[in-house]
């Protein structure tokens, strides 16, 4: 029995690993493909998590624009992952308050007091406002009626 244990030892172990090495060798080559395959206009986004757009592109660089005008030069190497409009789209998607929503709600006498079914609260260290546990960034209409407010 003894002569047996070691052998299947050796297999339990040795198994997981060989399959883990090999989703490893696969990631690593779907990545590589997907930064030699970039082209000008794909959306990317880099292992820094810098949002863009390619604009120019060589054997190892890549030119993003960030913001209007704004061109950064990255390594092939830092490209995460290509964009598609949907990705894009899900992750920044805010669902639209309806006409009949807005007029139906109570108003409150208390100053920025918001009727949603989400849990806000300020952060203490740097006063970041975060909705259900997630950063949330003030929209300028938000922040002009806030002002006007005051």
């Amino acid at each position: 029995m003894s002569q047996l244990l070691f052998p299947l030892l050796l297999v339990a172990l040795l198994v997981p690993m060989f399959l883990g090495v090999r989703r490893q060798k696969r990631e690593a080559n779907n990545t590589a493909s997907l930064q030699q395959n970039i082209k000008v206009g794909d959306r990317v986004t880099t292992t820094s998590g810098m949002l863009g757009t390619v604009v120019d592109l060589d054997e190892t660089t890549v030119d993003i624009e960030i913001a209007e005008d704004v061109v950064t030069t990255w390594l092939r190497a830092a490209v995460r992952e290509v964009r598609t409009d949907d990705a894009a789209a899900e992750s920044h998607e805010v669902a639209p308050e309806t006409d009949a929503e807005a007029h139906d709600a109570p108003e409150s006498d208390a100053p920025n007091a918001e009727s949603h079914d989400v849990e806000a609260s300020t952060n203490g260290v740097n006063g970041a406002k975060t909705v259900n546990g997630a950063s949330a960034e003030e929209s300028v209409e938000d922040t002009n009626a806030r002002l006007s407010k005051d």
